[in-house]
């Protein structure tokens, strides 16, 4: 993480080093995969002896370590007697390792998240366990980088999605109560319009960008993976057009034509839950639901058909460049 203001104060520069202000480090190691050239005796500029401490090596081998000392890359201490120690300089410091215990004065807490709710919805605390956005912003500084996709299975207050749209990470948010309405809209409305509770002074946060909020309608497929029994015309439509094309599906009117994508033209013969299983009843592909089909005379390209069951053989198909897929056992998960 970069470092903070506290923590840049402790590079100190008590030897007038020209590289500029240190921190010293200890430079011993686990044993484990240590070398011969790890264990040695080291003499301090005062004369005092040195090795490293029982069950420990040095980290460096010997003469990496004495190459450090004619840098002027070792601390004695001030007498010069004390154990050895790396100088590690605050201009070569790309920043600091993130500790397992975060503080509230680094992370915030639960007072200063219900401030923060109460500050976007005009004095009302709408949401019992709000994260604090400084939380979200250690986690996602630590886990991610720019554009990446943030996943959020319970939503709750959309924390996270404010906190990933201010530091310019993409974001995925699932809630499943009324708090995506109340809560996750309108919130992630006022971050696109700039709103400056938060991180957003921190980050520099000025708004811009958007999001697109969705309903998840009718489930296509039960608990055994099979199609489910109450699903309607419009959403195994939509399903099927999104599974074959990858786009969303816009239909001006009840019909069995789907459309046309890269030059293939789409059908569907499903009339509710396949109730009618006669071959006049509009789910089996004949001869006649063919010729009947809106469009089918002036396309010129391939046909894919979904529907029960087909009539026709597969010599008609083939001539006719159509693809038939039976329902429900062609009909996949996306």
């Amino acid at each position: 993480m970069p470092l903070t203001v506290e923590q840049a104060k402790a590079y100190k520069n008590p030897d007038d080093d020209i590289r500029g202000a240190w921190v010293s480090t200890d430079f011993t190691g686990q044993t484990g995969h240590a070398t011969a050239s790890q264990f040695y005796t080291i003499t301090s500029p005062n004369g005092k002896e040195h090795i490293a401490p029982e069950g420990r090596c040095w980290a460096l081998a010997e003469p990496t370590f004495y190459k450090f000392v004619e840098e002027g890359r070792v601390w004695f201490g001030k007498d010069g007697n004390a154990r050895p120690r790396l100088k590690r300089y605050l201009t070569e410091s790309k920043g600091v390792n993130s500790w397992s215990w975060w503080t509230n004065t680094e992370v915030g807490h639960n007072q200063e998240s219900r401030k923060e709710i109460i500050q976007l919805f005009n004095g009302n605390e709408l949401f019992d366990t709000p994260k604090p956005e400084r939380l979200i912003h250690r986690v996602l500084s630590l886990a991610t980088n720019d554009n990446d996709f943030i996943l959020d299975s319970f939503l709750g207050s959309a924390t996270t999605a404010a906190v990933a749209h201010k530091m310019n990470r993409r974001f995925i948010g699932i809630e499943i109560g009324e708090h995506a309405q109340t809560h996750c809209q309108p919130r992630l409305k006022k971050v696109v319009d700039g709103e400056q509770g938060g991180i957003s002074k921190a980050v520099n946060w000025q708004g811009g960008g958007g999001f697109r909020f969705y309903q998840l309608g009718q489930t296509v497929f039960d608990e055994f993976g099979c199609l489910s029994v109450d699903i309607k015309f419009p959403t195994l439509a939509a399903h099927i057009w999104y599974l074959e094309t990858k786009n969303t599906l816009v239909m001006k009117e009840h019909s069995a034509f789907l459309g046309v994508d890269n030059d293939t033209a789409y059908y569907l013969l499903y009339n509710g839950i396949l109730g009618d299983r006669k071959p006049q009843g509009g789910n089996v592909l004949t001869s006649k639901i063919l010729s009947g089909l809106p469009e089918i005379e002036s396309h010129k390209g391939k046909i894919v058909i979904y529907g029960e069951t087909t009539r026709l053989g597969d010599a008609r198909l083939e001539q006719a460049n159509i693809t038939f897929k039976q329902i429900p056992y062609d009909v996949g998960a996306l």
